[in-house]
């Protein structure tokens, strides 16, 4: 991983860990189903879009790597990307 996504990416997961022990606090005082649920949402979502910050910074790499030896893997590796995009 580059070092500039793998910052990106430790801030994205420190926030996630807070954001899962307030949704642990929240569960422990009683708060409503609705409540617990939206949080769990929103850190499904954080976990996506920290997932594709991943995916991209990868086939990127891949992208850089073969881009001289073999253009019709660049776009396979696009597709990939479009795929995980898909799935989050």
């Amino acid at each position: 991983m580059s070092s500039h996504r793998r910052k990106d990416v430790a801030n994205r997961i420190a926030k996630i860990h807070g954001h899962v022990h307030g949704i642990m606090e929240m569960v422990n005082d009683g708060r409503s189903y609705s409540e617990i649920v939206q949080q769990i949402s929103a850190v499904k979502s954080a976990l996506d879009r920290t997932l594709q910050v991943i995916v991209d910074d990868l086939v990127e790499d891949c992208v850089a790597r073969t881009a001289k030896k073999d253009p019709e893997m660049n776009q396979t590796l696009l597709e990939i990307r479009q795929v995980v995009q898909r799935l989050a």
